[in-house]
């Protein structure tokens, strides 16, 4: 008894000790761009989208009218999910294997990083979780008896996850894996009460399908077709190494003991300890497996997190068997876990720090720059004519801008980066999917930073094919201009002529961290469709501290091969920068450049280091 109130006692300090932890990270971290657009579907409520059902959009829709526009109070249901599922898995875990057992598998689920982070981000994987313990927890007690209560906690949980996600398809079918392989389970399955609830299942995926029957299955093709490359990929094996991290090692060795033991028979409450092991364990073997043939492109580290929850009812039991250095260990290792979690987030809340990380590769990139855009485009906006409307480059740039602007209304410009992400069919369902024709004057905002630097100058000549030529931009840089934003102003009719496209260029030297001292040669090319380039200035730290020597032969043209710009081949360049008057240290080297129709454009910078050679 002692033992259960001091695990007691540790649940709830722990529990409120992360509750508060959370909101604090939700209340400062940026809106990720997936937020942005769950907000934008909630603004247009509907049963189903292209992406998802409905609930992660309602959700969204309940937080921002219950507590205002502000990205906490559209957190903030996820935030109480996430609450709530600590609780339920301890619930669970009590009633099979005593009251210490239950507690410390609450806490450990409030330690586990990927558990823990659950609900700072508001996406359809927190109420997928709820509906997949909501599952867990009928099942086990439908395993021991079937009863109403019971079928209807079934159906609830099948009833939130058919309305959260395609991948509670998964969790569904891992669930009648495991109740098959069980005696108990295939008894139950023959009781009409668990048809009954099955049945409510069945009938919430209607409308998804609905949606579906009505666009040409287009979410259903994106979810299971086209964003997935369904061809072995061995950078899979980066997946279950990210899984190691996110679940700790030692505990997921302790998991893994658990998914062993639910292969094997016994009497007593056996059936239900079975069923924990097998429904975490088929399901994340199954997952791992998936890993190396879907989608690598967008995140998918928090799929298997469904049947680690299962796994954790029963792990406590695992641990109260190891040795005590063993059990210190895995807690501590846990411990560990969740504070690095949360000291990413609140890093990446910090502008400071998203600076700092710029050029690196997991510079957080969806969550930098969108208030800066959207004070840019406000000022803009104030110099247009009234009636001015916005025209985003893509779904991700009109989703945080429209947050940002209270407007779910932002006309978005056919692209390929749209249909990657399955937003394209729910983009034209709202009207909102636009060729670049205007019946007056928009403000255009493309975000260079989405598109691969490859593709970049076939972008801004597809664009140029909606929208006509491009004038001089305005710049929005973030972060050294790992983050940037161009801002242009379209008059009310398209113009005729050949594309005039953003400015493009390179720096060959020196190369990205580089240490430099002593005279130094900054060496590269630079070119602008449709007007030419004048001049470059190389910039350190954002200054002018040298003019470079512009209309040196170098002929880009065999890679850029749809270029125009009149210079070519000339567009190379170079200038000479003298370190010796430069503090020691890491600086930031840049270009300005300079075209023949009076357009500037800050290119992004790179870092170098500056050699202290005094010493």
């Amino acid at each position: 008894m002692q033992g259960e109130q001091r695990a007691s006692r540790t649940f709830v300090i722990l529990w409120t000790l992360v509750t508060a932890v959370k909101l604090l990270i939700a209340a400062r971290l940026p809106l990720f761009v997936d937020e942005a657009f769950y907000w934008q579907e909630g603004q247009h409520l509907a049963a189903a989208y292209s992406d998802l059902p409905g609930m992660t959009a309602w959700l969204a829709r309940l937080g921002v009218e219950i507590g205002g526009h502000h990205v906490l109070a559209l957190r903030l249901p996820f935030l109480a999910i996430a609450a709530l599922l600590p609780w339920l898995v301890a619930h669970v875990a009590r009633r099979w294997f005593g009251g210490a057992v239950g507690w410390q598998a609450g806490c450990l689920t409030l330690l586990m990083p990927l558990s823990a982070t659950l609900g700072i981000l508001a996406v359809p994987d927190v109420p997928m979780a709820l509906a997949a313990v909501l599952c867990m927890d009928a099942g086990a007690r439908l395993l021991k008896e079937v009863d109403a209560l019971s079928a209807l906690e079934l159906a609830v949980g099948l009833l939130i996850g058919a309305l959260s996600h395609y991948r509670f398809v998964g969790v569904i079918g891992v669930g009648f894996v495991a109740l098959l392989l069980i005696p108990q389970g295939r008894a139950m399955l023959r009781d009409p009460r668990v048809w009954i609830a099955l049945m409510v299942g069945v009938v919430a995926w209607l409308p998804l399908l609905s949606w579906n029957s009505d666009h040409q299955e287009a979410g259903l093709r994106f979810q299971l077709v086209e964003r997935h490359p369904w061809s072995f990929q061995p950078q899979g094996v980066w997946f279950l190494l990210i899984q190691a991290l996110l679940v700790t090692p030692l505990l997921a060795f302790a998991m893994l003991r658990v998914a062993v033991a639910g292969t094997r028979t016994g009497g007593g409450s056996r059936a239900q300890w079975r069923y924990f092991g097998l429904l975490g364990g088929v399901s994340t073997v199954a997952v791992f497996a998936l890993g190396f043939f879907s989608d690598a492109e967008r995140i998918s580290f928090h799929w298997p997190l469904p049947g680690y929850l299962a796994l954790l009812v029963a792990v406590p039991v695992i641990l109260g068997r190891w040795p005590d250095g063993w059990r210190r260990a895995t807690w501590a290792l846990a411990v560990l876990g969740m504070l690095g979690a949360y000291g990413y987030y609140l890093a990446v809340s910090v502008p400071a720090v998203r600076e700092q990380s710029a050029g690196q590769k997991y510079y957080p990139r969806n969550f930098a720059g969108w208030d800066a855009l959207a004070d840019a485009v406000k000022a803009e906006l104030r110099a247009m004519p009234p009636g001015t409307k916005v025209l985003a480059d893509n779904f991700k740039v009109g989703a945080e801008l429209g947050f940002e602007l209270r407007d779910a209304g932002i006309e978005v410009l056919q692209a390929p980066l749209n249909q990657r992400h399955g937003r394209s069919a729910q983009l034209q369902q709202w009207g909102l999917l636009g060729d670049g024709s205007r019946d007056g004057p928009r403000l255009l905002v493309l975000s260079p930073s989405d598109q691969r630097y490859r593709d970049l100058l076939a972008r801004y000549h597809d664009i140029c094919a909606m929208v006509g030529p491009l004038p001089a931009p305005k710049v929005v840089s973030t972060d050294h201009g790992f983050q940037r934003f161009l801002l242009f102003r379209l008059a009310a009719r398209k113009p005729e002529g050949a594309c005039i496209a953003p400015a493009m260029a390179w720096v060959d030297r020196p190369l990205p961290n580089a240490r430099l001292h002593g005279v130094v040669d900054v060496t590269g090319w630079a070119f602008k469709d449709g007007a030419g380039l004048q001049r470059v200035e190389i910039l350190l730290d954002g200054a002018v501290v040298a003019q470079a020597d512009y209309g040196g032969e170098l002929d880009v043209r065999p890679y850029w091969k749809i270029s125009n710009d009149p210079n070519h081949p000339r567009v190379g360049f170079r200038a000479r920068l003298d370190t010796a008057s430069i503090e020691p240290g890491t600086h930031w080297l840049g270009l300005r450049l300079h075209a023949a129709d009076g357009s500037v454009e800050d290119w992004w910078e790179q870092p170098v280091v500056v050699r202290d050679t005094r010493r």
